[in-house]
């Protein structure tokens, strides 16, 4: 259910800005963001829960603020990997991850809800 949760959470992240920010974060196709948030999706739940390992102590002394540049970096990762997004830069990629881990809570809780 996770792994269904962070997908939508990515694909929805990267419709809304899209239609918000259409400066910061823009696709070719809708199938190109929501291959973008398939990928994005996967990211975060087998290859984020790895690199927090790797970077444990960098994020206790940070106060959890490497975790954060974690997001970025994975959403820079498939924004290069996945020819039809176009990520303006690093903010954008910021703004994009900040908004998938806000879906994620709220995807997630209305999943919660439903059972």
């Amino acid at each position: 259910m996770k792994l269904v949760t962070r997908i939508l959470a990515s694909i929805a992240a990267i419709f809304l800005l899209q239609y918000l920010l259409p400066q910061l974060v823009s696709y070719n196709t809708p199938l190109d963001a929501a291959l973008t948030g398939l990928a994005l999706g996967l990211a975060n739940t087998y290859i984020r829960p790895f690199l927090r390992v790797l970077t444990f102590p960098l994020t206790f002394f940070t106060f959890g603020l490497s975790s954060l540049l974690i997001n970025i970096l994975l959403v820079l990762l498939v924004g290069y990997i996945i020819p039809g997004i176009n990520l303006s830069g690093f903010g954008a990629a910021f703004v994009l991850a900040i908004t998938v881990a806000i879906l994620q809570a709220v995807i997630g809780r209305i999943f919660k809800e439903l059972r």
